[in-house]
């Protein structure tokens, strides 16, 4: 019998960091840079600046390194700005019943985890 494999845990991320992700991911929106570009515009070491290519790729978002030594994203920035996690934005759970009230796909995707995680679905019309 084989084993079930249980998802991967949801990166959760830090505000600064999310931030420093955005801006990034933005810089590269525009073109492709080398490292010393873009280490200069983010303030990060080199070090920090792997544990953020890491962190991308745990989200789907593989920053490719080209053959002239500058980095590029290879999806959209709008793909890949939906990839990237938000950080607790220290909502209360009222907070966010109400931001489910809507009809798009972020309110139906919230109502969702809200529902997942309260055990019912929130109500619409409050």
């Amino acid at each position: 019998m084989g084993r079930k494999r249980s998802a991967p845990a949801p990166v959760m991320l830090t505000a600064p960091r999310a931030a420093r992700l955005y801006k990034l991911l933005a810089l590269l929106g525009d073109g492709p840079y080398p490292r010393r570009v873009l280490l200069s515009r983010l303030k990060i070491d080199v070090r920090g600046f792997y544990r953020d290519l890491e962190v991308l790729r745990e989200v789907g978002i593989a920053i490719a390194l080209r053959s002239d030594n500058k980095y590029a994203l290879p999806l959209s920035l709008e793909d890949s700005l939906g990839r990237l996690p938000f950080p607790d934005p220290g909502l209360s759970v009222r907070d966010v019943l109400q931001l489910c009230n809507g009809s798009t796909g972020a309110h139906r995707k919230l109502r969702g985890r809200v529902s997942a995680l309260l055990g019912a679905a929130p109500n619409r019309g409050r």
